[in-house]
C-alpha cells in the first residue's frame, strides 16, 4: 500500500512503516519495559493478594452401593442444578449470618467459584479472600450449608463433603508476571499506534521518489553537499614563530635590553577539492532546466538536511 493525500482515503506504505519501527526500536523497547515494569510494580505493591481455598462435595442420586446407568445420568443432571443452588441468595445469606461476615450477598458471590470436572458428579467450591484462613472457613461453610439446603428442599440424599478446604500458602492472584506482560503489551500497542499515526499524518518529503510519488512533480536534479564546504574542511591556521631564537644564558643582559622580536604568520588553508558528483549534479540541473523550455514557471529548491533552512 502507498501513502496518498486524498481527502477520502489515506493509505500507508507498509515498508515505510516497518522502517520507522526499526528506526525507533529503542523507543518501542523502552516503552514496553516502562509499561511492563509499572504494571508489575503496581501488581506487586498496590493490589491486594488473594488466596484460594477449595472444598469438594459428591453428588448422590440415592444412598445405595449399587449404581445404574440411570442413576449416573440423574446425578449428572443434579450436578448442574446444584451449581446454581450453591450460589443462591438463600445459601450465601445463611453463610454470612452464621459466620457474621461483613459482606453483602454480591460481594460474597464474587468470591465464590463453582466448578464441575467433566464427566464427574463432583462440585468444587472455591473461595478467594485476602485472609488464607478465612478463605478455607468460608469454602467449608458454603459446602456444608448448601448440602443441608439441597437435602431439605429437594428431599433427596444431600451431597457428601469429600474434601475440606486447605489454608493456602501461595497467593492465587494477582499474577505479577501476567500483569507485567499485559502492561508491556499495552505499551507496545500505544507506542506503535502513535508511530503509525505519525507516519500517516507526516507529509514530509524525504527522497526524490517521494516528490514524484506524492506530489507528481519531476525532480530536475539532486545536488549533493560539496566537498570542502563542510565546517571541518575549512581551516584557518594561525601560527606564531619567533624570528630569532635568543641565546640561553650568555646574553641574558642583552635580552633585558633588547626585546625578543616575534612575528605572526597567518596562513589560511582553504581546502576546496574538485567534487565530481557535485559538478555532475550541477550540469544535470542546468541541462534539465534548458530542456524544460520557456514553459517552466516555478522551480522549488529544498534541502532535506537539518539546520540548513528550507527555501521554496
Amino acid at each position: 500500500m502507498e501513502k496518498t493525500y486524498d481527502d477520502d482515503e489515506i493509505e500507508i506504505d507498509l515498508l515505510e512503516l516497518l522502517g520507522e519501527f526499526r528506526r525507533k526500536i529503542w523507543i518501542i523497547l523502552g516503552t514496553i519495559i516502562l509499561f511492563g515494569g509499572a504494571a508489575g510494580a503496581f501488581s506487586a505493591f498496590v493490589l491486594t493478594p488473594q488466596y484460594k481455598s477449595t472444598a469438594m462435595v459428591y453428588i448422590l442420586s440415592k444412598e445405595t452401593t449399587l449404581t445404574s446407568l440411570a442413576d449416573l445420568q440423574i446425578g449428572s443432571q443434579l450436578t448442574k442444578d446444584y451449581k446454581i443452588i450453591v450460589t443462591s441468595r438463600r445459601v450465601l445469606n445463611q453463610v454470612i449470618e452464621d459466620m457474621e461476615l461483613n459482606l453483602t450477598y454480591k460481594e460474597l458471590v464474587e468470591k465464590v467459584t463453582i466448578d464441575n470436572p467433566q464427566d464427574t458428579r463432583i462440585l468444587s467450591i472455591s473461595v478467594e479472600d485476602p485472609d488464607p484462613a478465612m478463605a478455607k472457613l468460608i469454602a467449608d461453610k458454603i459446602a456444608v450449608t448448601s448440602s443441608d439446603y439441597i437435602g431439605d428442599i429437594m428431599e433427596m440424599v444431600p451431597p457428601k463433603l469429600i474434601e475440606e478446604g486447605e489454608v493456602p500458602i501461595l497467593k492465587s492472584s494477582p499474577s505479577n508476571t501476567k500483569n507485567a506482560l499485559i502492561g508491556g503489551f499495552i505499551g507496545a500497542v500505544l507506542v506503535c499506534g502513535f508511530i503509525t499515526v505519525n507516519v500517516i499524518l507526516n507529509d514530509t518529503i524525504r527522497t526524490e521518489e517521494d516528490v514524484t510519488k506524492y506530489l507528481g512533480l519531476s525532480v530536475l536534479a539532486s545536488v549533493p553537499e560539496r566537498e570542502g564546504e563542510k565546517p571541518e574542511d575549512k581551516e584557518a591556521m594561525i601560527s606564531s614563530k619567533p624570528k630569532n631564537k635568543p641565546a640561553v644564558r650568555k646574553i641574558q643582559k642583552e635580552e633585558k635590553r633588547r626585546p625578543c622580536v616575534m612575528s605572526q604568520f597567518v596562513t589560511l588553508n582553504r581546502i576546496m577539492k574538485d567534487d565530481y558528483h557535485y559538478n555532475e549534479a550541477i550540469k544535470t540541473l542546468r541541462t534539465n532546466i534548458q530542456f524544460c523550455g520557456n514553459g517552466i514557471k516555478t522551480i522549488m529548491l529544498t534541502s532535506s538536511l537539518p539546520d540548513e533552512g528550507k527555501v521554496t
